[in-house]
């Protein structure tokens, strides 16, 4: 008993000691910076200012050194949002969108027909997508209502082969299992996490960034909130606030060719159908291409949007009601988006820390002291 009361109060100061350590190295994000940037936050500055949504991750980080296919080293995990939380599962209205093809998102043939999204959103490494989708069926079986509408989730990748053994499949079931568990609303974990922890991202580490915008109440209050995995584009083409900061800071290696993706995942609580849904989600290229993205030939750019709004309930005739906001009022929710996109991407790069993978790559994160040189240089420095 004594021994059980020494290892529980040595593991509690331990758990203590490392929470206090991590509250202390919280990064900077884009507005702590003093990034001028558009737009009126949300109170998190994250797609969990959607009332209702919650994300969870689960990280893989193991071994060191030389690759061997199987034993890592292993730098990946999962990613997991839902539209209105663990406890509602009902279906909502989504939309889609393909900037480049290089990449997969399964189950938009569905949003394409029926544009509802039913399960929770997942993603991770472009070779555990099957492993992540299985277990996502397996998951939704006794939990998502209707047979009719089964078996047909989103999964979406980014490759992370450069810093992970990707070839190993290290993500299982349980991982996808642990990081739909560890949904939450409130704050979101950001960089090398979940699906975004072996990413890289405008030539330098990248990984999971979100961010969120609140509409002024003239023009719905509504909130758009997108959370991003970026891991696309070159060092020589990062822009942020219009600044060339990719080509200010040259020291350092990187791709030479575009080899990624990015993925956007958009929610919002106005009122909107699938069709402007789909819309939205084309505006997420906007936001990408602020940051210097092009969306190469290598790369996977895929996004998706979804609104929280009850979708309605059928009559006894069958027929729902829904509502849809004006096509005269939505460009607000344009904007929100491309804002938004924008810093969530500048989010994952703040967040991220330098990361050394497979056969001892080594990919440096974004120097926040050289990235406020840059910008007071430019007179874009905010403070």
């Amino acid at each position: 008993m004594i021994r059980h009361l020494m290892s529980w109060t040595a593991a509690a100061a331990i758990l203590g000691a490392a929470a206090r350590a991590h509250a202390q190295a919280a990064p900077e994000r884009a507005r702590e910076i003093g990034i001028p940037l558009e737009g009126t936050p949300g109170p998190l500055d994250a797609i969990t200012d959607v009332p209702g949504v919650a994300v969870g991750h689960t990280t893989l980080i193991s071994g060191s050194g030389r690759l061997t296919v199987g034993s890592g080293p292993v730098r990946t995990g999962v990613t997991a949002v839902f539209p209105r939380g663990t406890g509602d599962l009902a279906p909502v209205f989504a939309g889609w969108f393909n900037l480049n093809g290089n990449g997969e998102m399964t189950g938009t043939e569905w949003i394409d027909d029926y544009g509802q999204l039913l399960y929770p959103i997942t993603i991770t490494n472009t070779n555990s997508v099957g492993t992540v989708r299985d277990a996502v069926i397996e998951w939704g079986r006794t939990r998502v209502p209707g047979v009719f509408n089964c078996c047909l989730p989103v999964v979406a990748e980014t490759w992370d082969g450069d810093l992970n053994d990707i070839y190993g499949f290290h993500v299982k079931k349980e991982h996808v299992f642990s990081a739909l568990a560890a949904a939450r609303p409130g704050p979101v974990t950001e960089g090398n996490v979940g699906g975004g922890t072996g990413m890289q991202c405008l030539g330098f580490k990248g990984g999971i960034g979100t961010a969120s915008r609140r509409l002024a109440a003239r023009q719905g209050g509504f909130t758009v909130g997108v959370l991003v995995q970026c891991n696309f584009g070159l060092r020589r083409q990062l822009r942020i606030a219009g600044v060339p900061v990719g080509q200010e800071i040259q020291d350092g290696r990187g791709r030479v060719r575009e080899q990624g993706s990015i993925i956007a995942v958009i929610g919002t609580d106005a009122p909107l159908l699938p069709h402007q849904l789909r819309r939205i989600a084309r505006r997420a290229a906007l936001g990408i291409g602020r940051m210097g993205g092009i969306a190469g030939a290598g790369s996977g750019d895929l996004f998706v949007a979804f609104s929280t709004v009850e979708t309605g309930k059928a009559d006894s005739q069958g027929v729902a009601s829904v509502a849809m906001l004006s096509e005269e009022r939505i460009d607000p929710v344009y904007e929100a988006t491309v804002q938004a996109t924008e810093e969530a991407i500048i989010n994952a790069l703040l967040a991220a820390r330098t990361m050394t993978g497979a056969n001892d790559l080594t990919v440096p994160a974004l120097p926040h002291e050289r990235l406020r040189e840059v910008l007071r240089k430019y007179g874009r420095l905010r403070r």
